[in-house]
């Protein structure tokens, strides 16, 4: 009935169907111009429900944002953000938290962000991610005891074999291809100009990764003390310098009395 009454009042207007189907043709173009945007980020929502790109309760990264999903609509994704290390941190960014902790802040992305950059998703199928810690020492220092301690508090403050569920390990198995002794932590060695970095790569759960290296940081520091093992900095030695020689150079004699008039 509404229709008819629309078209009734159409063809008051519009004497000429000519007109009628240029007007129709007019508003249809400037609505699908419009709503492109809303368009977009309903078949991003379509996107992300098919594809089971993420759900609510996931950690990810979506059009710049990192945090956890808490609401997922069809044209936007609700985010309670988190912080972020400074090495990731963009100069345009204004998130004052250097660490994966949330902000306090909700972030609203719209869902056709996907189209546009890649989504990092940290939680999905797996709950369990790699984790690096560096430990700059000097050339001098005890670099077998420094690698044991690294060694010895990632085994007792990260995740082990025999604690992660069945579940997760056959997801493991399956995704990465690894086998039960590659889950456990490893010291890596790199040469620099300036010391020798050890990197100890590790398996941890998803959350709580701040506490954790707190956690480890401190215990590694303690028993660096204990060993006499020093963190090693930028320094500059002066291992050489010229003879240096001082002249004193004679002033010429003044003119004084002698004039040559």
């Amino acid at each position: 009935m509404a229709l008819i009454l629309v078209l009734g009042l159409c063809s008051i207007w519009f004497d000429d169907p000519t007109r009628l189907t240029t007007a129709v043709g007019l508003v249809s173009a400037g609505l699908a111009f419009a709503l492109q945007r809303v368009v977009t980020a309903v078949a991003g929502y379509l996107v992300i429900l098919r594809g089971k790109t993420f759900s609510v309760g996931d950690r990810i990264v979506m059009g710049g944002v990192r945090g956890d999903v808490i609401a997922l609509g069809f044209t936007q994704t609700t985010i309670m953000e988190m912080g972020q290390p400074p090495n990731v941190q963009s100069d345009q960014s204004d998130t004052w938290v250097h660490s994966r902790q949330y902000t306090g802040r909700i972030v609203s992305v719209p869902n056709s962000k996907i189209f546009d950059e890649p989504v990092f998703n940290y939680t999905r199928d797996f709950n369990y991610i790699w984790e690096e810690m560096n430990l700059p020492i000097s050339y001098t220092a005890d670099r077998r005891r420094a690698e044991q301690i690294l060694m010895e508090v990632a085994e007792q403050h990260t995740v082990k074999y025999t604690e992660m569920s069945e579940e997760a390990l056959h997801e493991m198995h399956r995704r990465y291809l690894m086998r039960p002794a590659d889950i456990g932590p490893k010291v890596y060695w790199r040469l620099t100009d300036n010391w020798l970095e050890l990197t100890v790569r590790f398996v941890t759960r998803d959350h709580g990764i701040r506490d954790l290296k707190d956690r480890m940081s401190r215990d590694i520091l303690r028993r660096l003390d204990e060993a006499e093992i020093g963190i090693a900095s930028t320094t500059f030695e002066i291992v050489c310098l010229p003879p240096l020689r001082v002249e004193r150079v004679p002033t010429p004699e003044k003119a004084g009395n002698h004039h040559p008039f």
